[in-house]
């Protein structure tokens, strides 16, 4: 029996995946549950089309490789098709509302998903769709990534209740999701930045706030020492994220110190695991022993992507 078929997977038909905030810690934790089941099944071999005839939509305003083979890839395996559209191509590029693009999108596809700047851009074409809609990313978030990463997680450690994972570096849309889910799953996360890239004040809060129901606790502070000792996961990310790359020999200066390497890693606990959405820049925000070695869990990671969006597709869609 799929957990798709189970009373919980009722209540996200038709939803929206957009931040991990508007879900609960129990459909967080089932949509992981979900995703390791879909995998296991692909693993075995065994063809599974619950979107059977359905169609998403998956428009890109900014590149991607993971994004874009692991949505298409994802759909198929369902039994689906995916649409690859460029902002480029659409009319929203020559002025045409987003609430209008939404409309008429819902009356061609059975969901969207956007991989975008703005995150106001996904709120607004969620809010003019009558067709679930994916956050595939944006400036403030990267839920699906987070997915995926805690997905990993639970695979490695067989659990993610108490674990402490430290991220080191930019306080971007990455540390945004990985804060979220840390709450909504009963993790504890630390995060070491630079004076003036924190994390947005407003994301912490919201996350303090959803951490104090699990059990949870969020530490935010400069000295990546303190930020990463005794963690059992250590997570890195590019210093200048796209969008961002005008800034990228200022930022280089302000991170020299978050550099996560041999010297850095031996304040973690000695089984950590250490992740990197990737792409990832060796020799800047990681050592090339780190990322290659064998504590790395990073193609995994990349891996479960594709998984994980199935779990969300195949429960909303």
């Amino acid at each position: 029996m799929t957990l798709l078929k189970e009373e919980l997977a009722v209540n996200l038909r038709g939803r929206d995946f957009i931040e991990l905030v508007d879900y609960k810690p129990e459909e967080v934790r089932y949509l992981i549950d979900l995703a390791i089941e879909l995998k296991n099944k692909q693993k075995a071999g065994e063809i599974f089309h619950p979107l059977q005839g359905k169609t998403l939509g998956m428009i890109f305003e900014k590149s991607s490789t993971r994004t874009r083979v692991s949505f298409e890839v994802g759909m198929y395996q369902l039994g689906g098709h995916a649409l690859f559209l460029s902002g480029n191509d659409l009319q929203i590029g020559r002025g045409e509302t987003i609430s209008d693009t939404a409309q008429v999108l819902s009356r061609y596809l059975d969901g969207i998903m956007i991989r975008t700047y703005a995150h106001r851009t996904v709120i607004e074409l969620a809010r003019g769709a009558t067709i679930p809609v994916i956050n595939g990313l944006t400036d403030l978030a990267h839920p699906c990534q987070a997915l995926a990463d805690y997905q990993t997680v639970l695979e490695h450690k067989g659990r993610l209740e108490g674990l402490k994972i430290a991220y080191i570096g930019d306080g971007n849309n990455m540390v945004h999701s990985l804060m979220m889910g840390a709450a909504k799953l009963g993790m504890h996360i630390s995060v070491a930045t630079p004076e003036g890239y924190e994390p947005d004040e407003d994301i912490i809060q919201l996350t303090e706030e959803h951490a104090a129901e699990t059990g949870s606790t969020i530490h935010i502070c400069r000295d990546p020492k303190e930020a990463i000792a005794d963690a059992d996961i250590v997570y890195s990310d590019v210093w200048a994220s796209m969008g961002f790359e005008a800034e990228q020999k200022e930022r280089e200066l302000a991170f020299a110190n978050y550099q996560v390497n041999e010297a850095l890693v031996k304040y973690a606990k000695s089984d950590y695991l250490f992740m990197h959405c990737l792409p990832a820049h060796r020799g800047e925000e990681v050592s090339e022993g780190v990322i290659d070695g064998k504590h790395s869990i990073i193609f995994d990671q990349a891996e479960n992507r594709l998984h994980a969006q199935k779990a969300i597709m195949a429960a909303i869609m």
